[in-house]
């Protein structure tokens, strides 16, 4: 219990109440207008951090990046995704943090040279040194499933 709390229960001191008159009309529109910049200031902030590259979606092809690749997990499945589809491990998508949805990837292990088309509908991963995070369907065309993560390098065809 603190000291003050303590002084209180025991009578030594009087606790005053501070009321504060909100009636004023002049308040009321003041804090409406701040109330309509702040919810403003808020859009504009969220639209500013959007994960949509500036680049345009021609732009991107050729461009190439190396890292790890993993996996969803089953959980992930019928779940949707960042562009709105559903989530099926039957078919060949990806999440990558930066390139537009419907962008079409090739992903090639760097340890057998298998490789994949693959279409961009999800953002992720987010796990440290991860660049794509494949559907089960497509990480299996390039590697056991049991190895979960691998070296890839993927390369931006459409």
């Amino acid at each position: 219990m603190l000291l003050s709390h303590r002084l209180l229960a025991k009578g030594y001191v009087k606790k005053k109440t501070i009321r504060l008159d909100v009636s004023n009309r002049n308040g009321n529109k003041l804090m409406r207008i701040f109330k309509g910049f702040l919810c403003a200031l808020i859009f504009l902030s969220i639209l500013e951090c959007s994960s949509v590259p500036a680049k345009s979606d021609s732009n991107w092809v050729g461009y190439t990046e190396s890292g790890k690749a993993s996996y969803y997990a089953r959980k992930f499945q019928s779940k949707k995704t960042a562009s709105g589809e559903l989530y099926d491990r039957a078919k060949k998508t990806a999440a990558h943090k930066k390139l537009p949805f419907g962008t079409m990837i090739k992903v090639t292990n760097k340890k057998n040279s298998k490789s994949v088309i693959v279409k961009v509908n999800d953002r992720g991963p987010f796990v440290k040194g991860r660049i794509v995070d494949l559907s089960s369907s497509a990480f299996s065309r390039i590697a056991s499933l049991d190895t979960g993560v691998i070296q890839v390098k993927i390369e931006v065809i459409r």
